[in-house]
């Protein structure tokens, strides 16, 4: 039943519910993938680097505060796993490679 206030008028919030219960109810998955793909998009053309930084930084730091170090030993386990089901060892010599001369460089430099 729709909440109405005391002018027996729908809130903003009904109305709101009840228009994505509609949307939702006329399309597929493919609809929703298509405007959210646009939506990514417009979101990169209108906001720099700096942005897309501050909002990484901010989830990072809410995951950080509601999640202990066992999260971070399961997640890591499973994305190491990942990685492994997906890469060879040729893969694993070229980042190992990359790394090392990062390291390099990086002594040489101090």
């Amino acid at each position: 039943m729709a909440d109405k206030n005391k002018n027996n008028k729908m809130s903003v919030e009904e109305a709101g519910r009840m228009g994505g219960e509609a949307t939702s109810r006329n399309h597929d998955r493919d609809f929703y993938e298509e405007i959210g793909q646009k939506g990514g998009e417009a979101t990169a053309e209108n906001h720099g680097s700096e942005f897309y930084e501050e909002i990484g930084k901010k989830g990072g730091e809410a995951t950080a505060e509601s999640h202990d170090s066992d999260f971070y030993a399961e997640i890591g386990k499973k994305g190491g796993e990942a990685t492994s089901d997906n890469h060879d060892r040729e893969f694993y010599e070229e980042i190992g490679e990359k790394g090392g001369n990062a390291r390099n460089n990086n002594n040489n430099n101090n």
